[in-house]
């Protein structure tokens, strides 16, 4: 009768911790990242009264004879299924969607979490603003004028560099792509100056210098007389300026002094060779006119007249239609023009992809890599120890970190402006709740029983 009181304990004991559980899994139903616990029993040794007994000759076999004890927790386990995403519109608020953990750096310790509620520091660091962890990931590196991202080297503290400066680069290419009309007029010796100005195509666009400072570029095509399919084409950099910029256009072989070449095409409308006033020719593969002009205010060495800057001028590759000059009886049109150049621009805003590249906008237009976010996934996330705060680390269950860029190894992706919320499901819990309660209610009626049979035991004699 006593195993029945001590059964009865064990029973109330661990439903209580069941209820524990249960209570801090309601209590965390808003949490973003949280992961909910489930409770799982066994039953205790038992005492065997008589054990069993083969069959023989005579009789059969008799099944041995055991009473329970009560029973025991045997895991409080943490359920890692995904949580919905709430939409929050905070570029620095991720949800991973799949497998994986964002990793913090707090000292010389790392912590995993689900919760990515993350925002940028004073220093640029992107942290989880509610403790002050450091989000690792990889930092872009720029070699040779290359940016790239080594995911295979050691994780790192982000920084996102706002307000930072992206330095002014000189235009060195330029893609030009028109079409030039057909039908437009040849120009005779000796004409006037509207003839001149009705049969010429002018385009103009702007570059930029070393200094990030704007010029103006204007190119003039004129068809040429008495010359089937052929164009000249007139280069002048900031031709309004007081001070000419001597611009000079040559092909191949530098030795053309002054700015003029000539675009040759087939009869079927497609760049077919280039040629400068000296006679130097390409007739295949890409047609590119090397253009130099003088920039004002440079810092000019002793015995150099001027400061030269130098740009490619790419128009096309012969025979091709694509990104190419043309010349069809269509209206002459500029459609796309490129060119590398740029200002020197602020960092505005920033944006993170599904693998988790962070990506800096400029105020001049331009985009950067500034790094890439690292997830980190284990043989068994089950084994994981909670450190309070959204945050677990590593047991001697879990297996070490594996920490590879999102969608590597089965890791989830990531999605900006959003947040992962809590797993826990409001109506399994209740049901749970009312399960334990009366799993403790039989328990306790179990205690009471027993007293009562104790209490007639003791009024057997009076």
């Amino acid at each position: 009768m006593m195993r029945s009181l001590f059964s009865g304990v064990s029973g109330l004991q661990n439903h209580q911790v069941r209820m524990d559980v249960l209570g801090n899994n309601i209590a965390n139903v808003n949490t973003t990242g949280f992961k909910k616990g489930r409770v799982n029993f066994q039953d205790m040794l038992s005492q065997t009264m008589s054990g069993a007994a083969k069959p023989t000759d005579e009789v059969g076999g008799v099944n041995s004879k055991q009473v329970g004890l009560g029973m025991v927790i045997a895991a409080i386990d943490t359920i890692f299924t995904q949580g919905s995403l709430q939409t929050t519109g905070v570029m620095t608020d991720l949800a991973i969607q799949g497998e994986g953990f964002f990793v913090l750096q707090a000292g010389e310790k790392q912590y995993y979490t689900r919760a990515g509620a993350f925002g940028i520091d004073k220093n640029g660091l992107l942290v989880n603003p509610a403790n002050g962890m450091r989000v690792q990931g990889w930092t872009a590196q720029t070699v040779g004028g290359v940016t790239s991202i080594n995911v295979a080297g050691q994780i790192e503290d982000i920084v996102i560099p706002v307000g930072g400066k992206d330095p002014a680069a000189a235009t060195t290419e330029i893609q030009l792509a028109c079409n030039l009309d057909k039908r437009t007029i040849e120009i005779p010796p000796g004409a006037t100056p509207q003839t001149i100005q009705e049969g010429t195509w002018t385009t103009s666009f702007d570059i930029y210098d070393s200094f990030g400072r704007v010029h103006q570029l204007q190119i003039n095509f004129t068809k040429v007389p008495g010359i089937a399919n052929r164009w000249q084409a007139e280069v002048l950099v900031d031709p309004e300026a007081e001070v000419p910029a001597n611009t000079i256009a040559e092909v191949g072989i530098v030795n053309n002094p002054d700015n003029i070449f000539f675009l040759d095409f087939d009869n079927l409308g497609a760049l077919q060779s280039v040629l400068d006033a000296q006679g130097d020719t390409i007739a295949e593969g890409a047609l590119q006119v090397q253009v130099s002009f003088d920039v004002s205010e440079a810092d000019i060495p002793v015995g150099v007249v001027a400061y030269r800057q130098t740009f490619n001028l790419n128009l096309g590759e012969v025979g091709s239609y694509r990104n190419a000059a043309t010349q069809f009886a269509e209206k002459s049109s500029t459609k796309v023009i490129t060119q590398n150049g740029y200002t020197m621009g602020y960092l505005e805003s920033f944006k993170i992809d599904q693998s988790g590249v962070i990506t800096g906008v400029y105020s001049n237009g331009t985009n950067r890599l500034l790094g890439q976010i690292a997830l980190a996934s284990f043989t068994n996330p089950g084994g994981l120890e909670k450190a309070g705060e959204n945050t677990y680390v590593v047991s001697n269950n879990s297996g070490d970190p594996r920490i590879d860029p999102s969608g590597i190894a089965g890791k989830g992706k990531i999605i900006a402006g959003a947040l992962e919320m809590s797993n826990v499901d409001l109506a399994e819990q209740f049901t749970d709740m009312i399960i334990t309660q009366r799993g403790f209610q039989a328990n306790s009626r179990t205690i009471t029983t027993s007293d009562q049979m104790l209490q007639e035991l003791l009024t057997l004699k009076r």
